[in-house]
């Protein structure tokens, strides 16, 4: 690859992003790809499992110690050569989270770290809980050409979801990233699956693809590692692998429609009556199989 591509990963805290960052990161570089992971969250633990668990100093944290800099200081080998960079964020109680992004991208620039290590694909973990200044650095500065967010079928995913395409939105005619996909992650059951196609129907938008809750992610994440590594010959690895091909290979970038709030609302109040009928035909069905057994259970008994 000639130019970098610059991909940006949203979602709300605990949804997943990171692990999704970190196994598309492992995935790519399986490819043959240079790639350089950012992590762009305060909690700075984004590349963790690309480096056996353990955490790296964050690019705060090196201009705090008021040394001079070296790329050594801030740039970190992973996993397969992947590049490992965490932004950081302040101090408890003082200043802004979202300052630490520009901060750190800014710094990166100045290092001329990408020029050093010429990766292929940097892929920009963000956290998507709120669009403000910092955290909107990769999408309002266009640091990146793409963004994906990864998403579930609950509500509050889908509310930080449709909040971020706000953001993206707003920005789009000044030079802003523009929308790729979402990423459908914890896709267990057909009416989860059935939620987001609706969601991204709705908002305009597309589904990257599907990523299934597996013990296989709990199991690597204990030892500090990605699926990619420790479970290579796993199904849930190679699904990592059809997602990081599927992004290479993903050429949109368009700009998604949000839905207002009260059409949000009366979305998902849709949505609960929906769950609602099913649980009541699931119960009924319970009731009458129950009585069916009981009555077969009376008559073999006389």
């Amino acid at each position: 690859m000639t130019k970098a591509r610059n991909i940006a990963i949203y979602g709300k805290g605990g949804i997943g992003k990171s692990t999704t960052s970190s196994n598309l990161s492992a995935a790519l570089s399986d490819l043959g790809l240079t790639v350089m992971q950012i992590g762009c969250d305060p909690k700075s633990d984004s590349t963790n499992n690309l480096r056996g668990g353990k955490s790296i100093p964050s690019v705060l944290d090196a201009m705090r110690s008021r040394k001079r800099i070296d790329i050594s200081d801030i740039v970190y080998e992973g996993f397969n050569g992947i590049l490992c960079v965490e932004a950081g964020g302040p101090e408890p109680g003082v200043g802004c989270a979202g300052r630490g992004i520009i901060t750190a991208i800014e710094l990166l620039k100045q290092k001329n770290v990408f020029e050093e290590f010429k990766p292929d694909v940097v892929i920009y973990d963000v956290l998507g809980d709120v669009v403000c200044g910092g955290f909107s650095t990769p999408i309002r500065e266009g640091v990146a050409e793409q963004v994906y967010t990864v998403a579930s079928s609950d509500f509050m995913a889908i509310y930080a979801a449709n909040n971020l395409f706000k953001g993206i939105r707003k920005y789009a005619n000044n030079g802003g990233a523009l929308f790729s996909g979402i990423i459908a992650n914890s896709m267990n059951k057909q009416i989860q699956k059935e939620i987001i196609n609706d969601f991204a129907a709705q908002t305009k938008t597309t589904i990257a693809g599907y990523v299934p809750r597996s013990l296989d992610v709990t199991r690597s994440e204990l030892r500090g590692q990605t699926v990619v590594e420790h479970a290579p010959d796993s199904e849930q690895a190679e699904l990592y692998r059809e997602l990081a091909r599927s992004i290479l290979n993903n050429n949109l970038k368009y700009v998604p429609a949000p839905l207002e709030s009260e059409e949000l609302k009366v979305w998902a109040e849709g949505w609960s009556d929906i769950l609602l009928k099913e649980r009541e035909h699931v119960n009924k069905g319970e009731i009458k199989r129950s009585s069916i057994e009981e009555s077969t259970l009376i008559s073999s008994e006389a």
